[in-house]
C-alpha cells in the first residue's frame, strides 16, 4: 500500500534535478503528480516534462494551481501577471493514489510577499524528498534546507542526490544530518521513458 501522506519533492536550489527525480519517483510508485505552481515555460512546463518521461498508465496528472507566464521566482512572476498568490487556496487534488508534489525551487522561495515555498510544504501536510546535487557550496544549501525543514516540523523521506558524486560530500552530509540516503541517481545522458524506468533502481524508497 502507498504511504498516503503526500511526498513534496524539493531541492536545494534551482535547477539540481527536482524533475527528473520526481519523474522517477512518480515512476517507481506509479503516483499521481501535481505541481502546484509553474513559473514560466507554459510550453514545455515541468508537468509536460514529467507526463512525457512516465510510462505507467496509472499515474494522473492534475493540473497547476497558478501557472504564471515569466521564469522567475513565483513572486515576481505573479507580480509581472497581475496574480497574487495565495497559498491557502492551494489545495491538493482528491485521490486515493499516493501523490508526488513538485515544488518551485528550493524551500525559501517566495510564492508571495508573507510566505515560503517551506510554509506550503507545511500546510499541504506533506513529508519531503530532498535533492542534492554536487557543486562546490552544496553541502552548505543541503544542511541548511534540512536544518530548515526541522525548524518547521516537517518530516524527511530522505535525500536523493543526483548527478555527479562526491563521497566527501555526500558523506559529511549524510552523517552530519543522520537523514537517510534514498539514492544516487547518475547523470543521465539521454533522458527518455526507457532511462526513467531504469533510473527507479537507484532509488528505495
Amino acid at each position: 500500500m502507498p504511504d498516503k501522506q503526500p511526498i513534496f519533492i524539493t531541492g536545494i536550489g534551482t535547477g539540481v534535478g527536482k524533475t527528473i527525480i520526481s519523474a522517477i519517483v512518480t515512476e517507481k510508485l506509479k503516483a499521481d503528480y501535481w505541481k502546484p505552481i509553474q513559473s514560466g515555460d507554459l510550453d514545455n512546463s515541468d508537468t509536460l516534462k514529467v507526463r512525457d518521461l512516465v510510462s505507467n498508465k496509472t499515474t494522473r496528472f492534475y493540473p497547476e494551481a497558478y501557472r504564471l507566464t515569466q521564469p522567475f521566482s513565483p513572486h515576481k512572476s505573479a507580480a509581472i501577471d497581475n496574480v497574487v498568490i495565495d497559498i491557502q487556496t492551494i489545495i491538493p487534488p482528491k485521490t486515493d493514489n499516493q501523490l508526488i508534489i513538485e515544488g518551485a525551487g528550493g524551500l525559501m522561495v517566495p510564492p508571495n510577499d508573507n510566505a515560503l515555498i517551506i510554509d506550503l510544504i507545511k500546510q499541504l501536510n506533506a513529508q519531503v524528498i530532498l535533492v542534492s546535487q554536487n557543486y562546490l557550496g552544496s553541502i552548505n544549501h543541503t544542511l541548511l534546507s534540512l536544518s530548515m525543514l526541522k525548524q518547521y516540523e516537517i518530516p524527511v523521506r530522505g535525500i536523493v542526490f543526483n548527478g555527479d558524486k562526491d563521497i566527501y560530500s555526500k558523506t559529511f552530509i549524510l552523517n552530519y544530518s543522520g537523514v537517510k540516503e534514498l539514492g544516487h541517481v547518475p547523470v543521465l545522458d539521454t533522458i527518455n521513458s526507457k532511462k526513467i524506468r531504469g533510473a527507479g533502481s537507484y532509488i528505495t524508497l
